[in-house]
């Protein structure tokens, strides 16, 4: 478990959650627990970086704050990114070229939590290679347009993705 989750769990004696990820390999079995949701999914995107395992990822999100490490794959600050103990040139520079403009800071203001709501939109862009920012951007600025129009609201959820997956793809590819 991260050093940063330990500060948020409840006190002894009173319930609380905690998000699992059980690592199976040859020799064994790992538990990472995790007290949010946010910081388990940026283990997720961590852990698929090529030469960072779970125990990696755990020292990192040790090290810095998500906060941090987003300003700093969005800066392009390779320096920054070797700062972070066990973290080399090599495996900054695949940090980089995986995560950059992919991470989100999980303080999520009304418009970004309406925005999770197409979650599929936005994964299918950034797997077409698009960045993450300007995907959510975009699709804030796309939306209250289409949520006005009387023939969007009526859709199916499938159709309004289809249609937002369309109208984003067109504004970014401007």
């Amino acid at each position: 478990m991260p050093d940063s989750c330990l500060n948020s769990f409840p006190a002894v004696g009173t319930q609380g959650k905690v998000y699992t990820y059980l690592n199976h390999y040859e020799n064994g079995m790992d538990l990472y627990g995790f007290s949010t949701n946010e910081e388990r999914e940026l283990f997720f995107d961590l852990i698929k970086v090529d030469g960072l395992g779970p125990k990696a990822a755990i020292k990192i999100m040790s090290s810095i704050s998500i906060k941090e490490l987003v300003g700093i794959l969005d800066s392009g600050d390779i320096n920054g990114l070797e700062k972070i103990p066990g973290i080399g040139k090599k495996t900054a520079a695949k940090m980089m070229l995986s995560l950059k403009g992919k991470l989100t800071i999980p303080e999520f203001t009304q418009q970004q939590r309406k925005n999770r709501e197409y979650e599929a939109v936005v994964a299918s862009l950034i797997e077409m290679g698009f960045d993450r920012q300007q995907i959510e951007k975009t699709l804030s600025d796309v939306l209250p347009l289409l949520s006005k129009e009387e023939s969007f609201e009526s859709k199916s959820q499938t159709e309004k993705e289809d249609t937002l997956f369309r109208k984003i793809l067109m504004e970014i590819a401007r």
